[in-house]
C-alpha cells in the first residue's frame, strides 16, 4: 500500500478522536470512474453492491460510494466514503454494525429517491428494511 495521508475526526458512533486514512479528494479532472481509480493502493476500496440481491449501492459515475477498514491503538475503525457528482464526504465509526446501519441509511435514500436500482416495495423508512438487506451483499468481501 501507498503512504496516505491521515485525517483527524471523529467517529460517529463513539464521538472519539481519531486519525484515519483521508479519501483521496476529488481533482475534477474527470468523472467518477476517474476518481475510482484514485482509490488505488489506498485503504478505500469501491462498494458497489448492498443487500442480499447486490442491489445497487450507488449510480456510477455520479454517486459512488468506498469503504475502509483500519486500526489505531484502540481497536479497529471502519470507514465509509461517498463521492456525488464530485463532492466528496467520510464516516468513521469504531463498530462496524454502525457503520453498517449507516451505509444502509445511505443506500436506502438513494433506492428511495430513485437515483439508484434498489429493492421492489421499499419500507417508509431503512430501519424498516429486513435484516438481510442491511448489511453487505453475501459475495462482497471487506
Amino acid at each position: 500500500m501507498t503512504t496516505e495521508t491521515q485525517t483527524h475526526t471523529a467517529t460517529a458512533d463513539t464521538a472519539e478522536p481519531v486519525s484515519a486514512p483521508a479519501l483521496p479528494a476529488d481533482d475534477r479532472a474527470g468523472d467518477g470512474y476517474d476518481w475510482m481509480d484514485t482509490l488505488e493502493g489506498t485503504a478505500w476500496s469501491v462498494l458497489p453492491n448492498w443487500g442480499s440481491e447486490g442491489w445497487d449501492a450507488g449510480s456510477w459515475p455520479y454517486i459512488i460510494l468506498a469503504v475502509a477498514r483500519t486500526r489505531d491503538g484502540n481497536g479497529e475503525l471502519f470507514g465509509y466514503g461517498t463521492y456525488v457528482e464530485g463532492d466528496t464526504t467520510t464516516h468513521w465509526f469504531r463498530s462496524q454494525g454502525a457503520c453498517y446501519e449507516a451505509i444502509t441509511a445511505e443506500v436506502f435514500f438513494h433506492w428511495a429517491s430513485g437515483q439508484s436500482d434498489g429493492p421492489d416495495n421499499l419500507p417508509a423508512s431503512a430501519a424498516g428494511l429486513p435484516e438481510q438487506d442491511r448489511k453487505p451483499y453475501p459475495g462482497w468481501t471487506d
